[in-house]
This record gives structure tokens, sequence and C-alpha cells, in this order.
């Protein structure tokens, strides 16, 4: 009996706790379905970091431009990514040409350019870039042989440029990019009708007539070892009557039709030389060498951007007798046009940068 009586007073109890479980029973999977999520952002929250720390969007202000608005690659770059560099010139109507033709395709290729053109002649625009003023200017290769590094004249245009090229980075610490083939080579020329009147076809003519002559020109060529000195030396006579300093822009060339001078120093892709039917001196002698152009660079900046030479070694091709003569006459000519403009019509529609 007290067995029975036992069991009998247990039932309750287990009934009790079993209505108990039952009551927690819906609690138990709302936790174990809840867990889960929690799991889930424990486990994501890391790649959210990841996302944040490598994703530049999510860095970009909220007024910065969408992402989708950025272009994918373009062929024009963003001006001033690759760098900024300083291009200068001489004071005379092709290096503004060429210098502003180096300028804008180095402004193509993403550069962003300080121009210094029009510096003056060789001994100022070599002070410049030796100096840092400049990063790099247009020279021709015979102005830097006899010139800057007061070396004999060759005759070999090959052999001009190695030697240049060498002597600049070993003194300057400047170097030579790829030469242009035309020949800006010193000239002496006449009107036609001045020529005929003393009969002066040839340097030889005009050395035994220059008493009688007014020579107009740059005031270095009075001086330099490639301007009157040097053809004194090479040719005897070339006494002129009277010289004028009339610079190397325009203004000589009108003083030669004006009457004022008789013979005007020359450069061979002069535009005035075809455009104004002049008569150009044969050098009889040879004495003046090639004169091809090409950039002049401080090596530090080459270093530093090693792009410029593919840059603009591109352009070098494309420069001839014919081309050059006739860009410089768009210039010196009737027309007038701002060298700027020239360059960039050029290098756009005959050029580099021709589609």
């Amino acid at each position: 009996m007290f067995t029975q009586s036992k069991k009998f007073n247990i039932v309750p109890v287990l009934l009790a706790a079993a209505m108990l479980l039952v009551a927690c029973a819906p609690a138990a999977p709302a936790a174990a379905t809840a867990a889960p999520t929690a799991m889930a952002q424990a486990t994501l929250a890391p790649t959210a970091v990841m996302q944040a720390t490598l994703t530049p969007t999510a860095m970009t202000p909220a007024t910065a431009m969408p992402a989708t608005a950025v272009p994918a690659a373009t062929s024009v770059p963003v001006s001033g990514m690759a760098g900024t560099v300083t291009v200068g010139s001489k004071d005379f109507t092709e290096e503004f040409i060429v210098a502003e033709m180096y300028a804008q395709l180095l402004e193509n290729a993403g550069f962003t350019v300080t121009r210094k053109l029009n510096l003056g002649g060789t001994p100022i625009a070599q002070a410049a870039i030796v100096k840092g003023d400049i990063d790099l200017y247009p020279e021709y290769t015979s102005t830097g042989l006899l010139t800057v590094l007061k070396l004999p004249s060759m005759q070999d245009p090959m052999q001009i440029f190695s030697t240049v090229k060498s002597g600049y980075e070993q003194q300057f610490k400047l170097t030579w990019l790829t030469a242009s083939p035309f020949n800006d080579t010193q000239a002496l020329a006449m009107t036609q009708a001045t020529a005929d009147k003393y009969g002066v076809k040839t340097y030889s003519d005009l050395a035994a007539k220059a008493d009688q002559l007014v020579l107009g020109g740059p005031a270095e060529f009075l001086s330099r070892e490639d301007g009157l000195p040097g053809l004194q030396k090479a040719y005897g006579g070339f006494k002129f009557k009277d010289t004028k300093q009339l610079g190397t822009g325009s203004l000589r060339y009108q003083a030669l039709l004006d009457g004022q001078i008789d013979v005007v120093v020359a450069f061979g892709t002069d535009g005035q030389i075809n455009g104004d039917h002049l008569a150009l001196l044969q050098d009889d002698k040879s004495f003046y060498p090639i004169y091809n152009i090409a950039p002049v660079v401080r090596m530090d900046t080459l270093q530093k951007y090693p792009q410029i030479a593919t840059v603009l070694n591109k352009l070098a091709p494309y420069l001839t007798d014919a081309v050059m003569s006739g860009l410089n006459w768009q210039v010196d000519g009737p027309s007038k046009l701002e060298p700027a403009a020239v360059a960039k019509a050029f290098l756009q529609q005959n050029g580099p940068l021709a589609k």
C-alpha cells in the first residue's frame, strides 16, 4: 500500500513538469532561430570592414562625382597626372613653334607644362637649363658643338650629334633626344635685285663685295665662331660697310625688303626665303655644318620622367626642311598666325596627334 500510495502521489509532479516543458517549448525555437542571425552578423562584419577599407567609393565624400560618372580609359590623359615640366625656347619663330610642339605633346601625355618662351639667344637659354629654370628646350646640334662646347666644326651629322650628346652629359648633366632631319643651317640672303646688281651668288662673291654692303642680323652673329668671325677666317674679306643688330625675328627681313640693309643673316628653313623670293647665297666652301634640331633635357628631369623621351622622340621624323619652312611662313608671312596655333594644327592634322 505504501508503495502504491507513493506512485500515486508522483503523478501530479510529473504532469506539472510536462506542462512546464510544453509552456517553455516555443521560446527555445525562437532562441535557436535568432542565434544563426547573430552568428551571421559576426561572420559578415569583417567583410564589411574590408570593403570599407579597400573600396575607394567608401572613402569618397558625398559631394564627389559618382563612380559611374567617371569615364573608363580614355585617350586624353588628365593634365598633371604625369608630372610638371618647364619648356623654354630661344627668341625666334622656329623656336617658338617647336617649343610649343614639345609643350603640347607633353600636355597631351598628361604633363602640366609651364612655358618660358622667348628667353633670348643661346647663352641665355643654356644658362637657364643648367640652372634649372627650365627642364628642356629646342637646340641645334652645331650650335651646341660650336657655341656651347666650343669645339671645331664637323660635317658628319651623326658625329656632331654623338659629340654634343656626350659633351653635354659630361659637362652639364644635360642630354639630347632624337634630332629632326631638317637642317636649319646659318645662311645669308639678299633680295634678287641686289644680288644681281652686285653679282653676288656665293659666299666668296659676298666676301669680296662686303665693303659695299650693309649686313643685318642678330647681335650674337657678330661674335660667334659660326658667325662673322668664322666666315672671315674661312673666306677672308667679309668686312661690311656697316652692320645692324636686328635680332632673329621678322624685323630683319622687313629691313632687307625696305632697303635698310643689303644682306640678311638667315636660317635655312626661314619661311621668308621662299615667301619673299629671296636669293639664298651658296656656301661654296661648306663653312657651315648641319644644324639639326632636338630637345635638350636636364638628365635629372629625364630620370624622374623617362616618358618624356618617348613622347618627344615621336615628333622628330615629321619635321623636314619643307615642313618647317612652311610652318615658319604661317607665322612670319601674311597670315601672321600665332606659333601655338600653328603648332597645334600641325600636330593634330599632320603630326603625331593626327587621327
